[in-house]
């Protein structure tokens, strides 16, 4: 059996294990298998040993131990800079951050060029400096708003990128073609919650990337959608950054539909 799986405390929410075994599923991998594991903070490094050496071919990290395990693996370039892995493949061990992945992919399957454009990040956790690194790359302006300037001005000299820290007021102010939420806020069951001033106007015509999924339209997407905007929730980044990580554990290129289908019935279960 080639096992894989994700290691998170808590872990009971995540949904990645519908996701992998529906596809291992598809593709007739009926030697593949993937579960979850609660894993405490204090006993990752040996956990990730105890993991390799009972077989396991890699496993996906969520919180809080995302940067924690970059102290036992090899991180590639990516990880290092963002300062997070959320895949490792124990054959190699060496561990990366599909997160950006996820997101970019998303992003280009809406038909969404961020080249030159003016994107305003909200947030300057773990999910931002995924974003941020993601969309320098692609070659976005961008402008990171956090509760905390200072946050969001050493997430820039970290990742080395050509960025402003900005308020809200400032950074909505003339043309924005994007907002991506990297922030919790409005995430089940706080859905009353958003993390836009709304005595702020939104950017005429703005695109909103949400990466919270559940629930699936945000309080944040109505309100772009009532001033006109686009928007777009996270199920598709969950499902993208879970499909490059069947990859680098399979070889074999990940059926995408099955995950997006398999992550929609987990979400509508009572």
């Amino acid at each position: 059996m080639n096992k894989v799986g994700i290691i998170g405390w808590p872990i009971e929410h995540s949904l990645s294990p519908a996701m992998h075994n529906a596809a291992f599923a598809a593709l007739g991998m009926t030697d593949w298998y993937y579960d979850k594991m609660a894993i405490p903070p204090d006993i990752v490094g040996l956990s990730l040993r105890e993991l390799r050496d009972h077989g396991y071919i890699g496993i996906n990290v969520t919180v809080p131990h995302k940067e924690a395990v970059l102290r036992y693996v090899r991180a590639d370039e990516r990880a290092q800079l963002i300062g997070a892995a959320n895949t490792i493949d124990f054959r190699t061990n060496i561990a990366t951050n599909t997160d950006v992945i996820g997101l970019m992919d998303d992003l280009a399957a809406h038909g969404i060029d961020v080249e030159d454009r003016n994107v305003i990040v909200l947030g300057a956790g773990g999910a931002a400096r995924a974003a941020v690194y993601g969309l320098a790359e692609a070659g976005a302006n961008l402008a990171i708003v956090n509760r905390t300037l200072e946050k969001a001005e050493r997430l820039i000299e970290e990742l080395r990128v050509d960025a402003m820290p900005m308020t809200l007021d400032k950074a909505a102010r003339g043309k924005v073609h994007l907002i991506v939420n990297c922030t919790s806020v409005g995430m089940h069951p706080n859905v009353d919650a958003t993390p836009w001033d709304e005595a702020i106007p939104f950017p005429k015509g703005v695109t909103l990337y949400d990466m919270v999924y559940r629930p699936a339209v945000t309080k944040l997407m109505r309100q772009v959608e009532a001033a006109g905007g686009r928007a777009i929730g996270g199920l598709g980044m969950l499902v993208r950054q879970g499909a490059a990580a069947f990859t680098i554990w399979t070889g074999k290129e990940a059926p995408v539909d099955v995950m997006f289908q398999a992550l929609r019935d987990e979400l509508e279960k009572p």
